[in-house]
């Protein structure tokens, strides 16, 4: 048996997912997930890392391949380093085998990525950073409206009457909900409009990749904003395109599954190249 964990060192999070593999499937082992919250995001990413290992009763020496994705190719006890588009791909496909496109929404941008049945990226595109569609732009909103960023999801559902949000630069986009709160517009159909704007944004990205039929997973940390995934879901719809939007429990860890994962296949490659060099 192989143990290796996945680390997503993310702008607003850190995930880590350990998991065990070479015995059929792999099996999930261990997880955490922790808010960044100003602090120190590489020590935030060590100490997540030893609660999960001594949670479940393993040291740094039992664990074969630690894996990063995101920011986290400067930590120190990194053995390898994928990149996030291609960790969401394969996390995706763990999450539903039947995924054949990744939504990645996360606190800078929002990123579609198409993918064959083995997580491998056929293609990607993504909004700029700048853009008012991303989870800090969201937050941002959720604070100035004095809204917990766990009720956004439920709130945007009871818009009937979304206003939406008309900018890309996340900065004129701030303005334009402050001129609809001077305006009486309720905070359930700002919530509906932003997520509206955001939806069709990324659904736009989805049809620049081809993606127009098979299962869409949400991953990245707006994954369980419901408001947004119903929206996600309607735009879909109205655009005709075949495709199921979906989101799961685990959603947010998809980055770390992924790099766990790839890191057990790159880890079981090298073992293999050894042991032919030896033999040879």
């Amino acid at each position: 048996m192989t143990i290796t964990a996945g680390v997503d060192v993310g702008t607003g999070t850190v995930k880590v997912a350990l998991f065990e593999t070479g015995n059929g499937e792999p099996r999930w082992i261990g997880r955490a997930v922790e808010r960044i919250r100003q602090r120190d995001p590489y020590q935030l990413a060590a100490d997540a890392y030893d609660a999960v290992l001594k949670e479940a009763h393993l040291g740094r020496k039992d664990v074969a391949y630690v894996a990063t994705t995101g920011d986290g190719e400067s930590l120190p006890f990194h053995t390898g380093h994928f990149y996030s588009m291609t960790t969401h791909a394969r996390g995706g496909i763990y999450l539903d085998p039947t995924t054949r496109a990744v939504l990645d929404v996360g606190a800078l941008h929002g990123r579609a990525i198409r993918t064959d049945d083995r997580g491998k990226v056929l293609s990607y595109r993504m909004t700029s950073q700048c853009a008012s569609g991303s989870g800090q732009f969201l937050e941002n909103i959720a604070r100035y409206l004095g809204i917990a960023q766990d009720e956004i999801g439920a709130l945007s559902q009871q818009g009937t009457n979304p206003e939406k949000v008309s900018s890309i630069c996340a900065v004129l986009a701030e303005t334009d909900v402050i001129n609809m709160v001077s305006r009486g517009i309720s905070a359930a159909n700002i919530l509906k409009g932003i997520h509206v704007s955001m939806a069709q944004r990324l659904i736009a990205l989805l049809r620049g990749l081809g993606a127009f039929d098979g299962t869409v997973l949400c991953t990245g940390g707006l994954a369980l904003d419901a408001g947004l995934v119903l929206a996600l879901q309607e735009a879909a719809a109205e655009g005709r395109m075949r495709v199921e939007v979906k989101t799961h429990p685990d959603s947010i860890f998809a980055g770390a599954i992924g790099a766990a994962l790839w890191g057990a296949f790159r880890h079981e490659k090298l073992q293999a190249r050894s042991q032919l060099a030896l033999a040879s």
